[in-house]
């Protein structure tokens, strides 16, 4: 299997038809399979996928029980995808599959580990799409250091080793090739590709999208610099609450001792309560370190989705 192509979808009933064709046209000769990951749709999504699977030999399916999410909608697909290469895409008709065969070259070309698309022009609302995912790449690139335009391309291609090393879970699908170069995969490129208007049914994203992702990238790197040693991270933070918090403390006693010996008690300076704020958040966040130690070496966590059905085509 030289390519395997998997594509999340929530309610795109319509759009499969002419994507199927426009993949198959776009890739002619080439011994590829396509992954349908059903997340949840309501629609008749999963019984065109059968009937495509049934007339098409190529087409296989995997059907959530309910909506999951994107992220778990990938990772269901790279653990059934076959091929040298992968490749990801939207359902909605707005990637271009006539993109994949040039971007593989330049992969190639290259020796790099990922490729990602970059919608240099966009069909979508200036106000609402555009501008918001400008400020979310310039954020992702100056946390993460990958150089790209798009993190949140829908259409990227990865050699095989690299999605079978990489764990995409939560809402981390905008991360993928931050998860790649974590891991080791950092060669890392972008390719301009064409961008298309919407032709069936609606975005499934709204504003809500950008802030989560802000919230995903402040969590990617905080896993990034601490998740092996979340120790380091909260025992600096408690050292320093303490230190604080000791300091008034021998303040306050010199003070009373030795300086204004007949000045109010101590428990009615205010001093007082922020030493003893600070004392107790300290304790606190050496709790939360050694809790977090702790958890690390607990079970690896399990897949967040349940796979109702599933279609191969030698089912047929």
């Amino acid at each position: 299997m030289e390519l395997s192509l998997v594509v999340p979808l929530l309610n795109e009933a319509d759009s499969l038809p002419e994507l199927y064709r426009w993949i198959d046209q776009s890739l002619e000769g080439i011994d590829y399979e396509l992954i349908f990951v059903d997340d949840g749709s309501t629609d008749h999504s999963w019984r065109t996928i059968s009937l495509l699977s049934a007339q098409t030999g190529k087409v296989k399916g995997i059907q959530f029980s309910r909506n999951f999410g994107k992220s778990q909608a990938l990772h269901a697909g790279f653990l059934q995808a076959k091929g040298d290469y992968v490749v990801t895409l939207d359902a909605d008709l707005q990637d271009s599959p006539a993109e994949i065969i040039s971007m593989i070259t330049l992969l190639e070309e290259n020796k790099w580990d990922l490729i990602s698309g970059w919608k240099k022009k966009r069909y979508d609302s200036i106000l609402f799409k555009n501008l918001p995912s400008r400020l979310f790449n310039w954020a992702a690139r100056r946390v993460s250091g990958i150089q790209l335009h798009d993190f949140n391309c829908g259409i990227k291609v990865y050699r095989k080793d690299v999605i079978k090393e990489i764990e995409v879970y939560g809402e981390m699908h905008r991360y993928i090739p931050v998860l790649a170069a974590q891991a080791g995969f950092n060669r890392i490129g972008e390719k301009v590709v064409r961008h298309q208007a919407r032709k069936h049914g609606v975005s499934k994203f709204g504003m809500e999208r950008f802030i989560r992702g802000f919230l995903d990238l402040i969590t990617l790197w905080f896993l990034h610099r601490f998740g092996k040693y979340p120790m380091h991270f909260f025992g600096l933070l408690g050292t320093l609450m303490l230190l604080l918090g000791f300091g008034f403390t021998l303040y306050l006693g010199i003070d009373k001792l030795f300086i204004n010996q007949t000045s109010r008690l101590i428990s009615e300076r205010p001093e007082f309560y922020i030493a003893l704020t600070t004392m107790i958040l300290g304790s606190q966040f050496f709790i939360a370190g050694f809790l977090a130690e702790l958890i690390l070496k607990g079970q690896p966590n399990k897949e967040r989705y349940i796979i109702k059905n599933t279609i191969a085509p030698h089912d047929h």
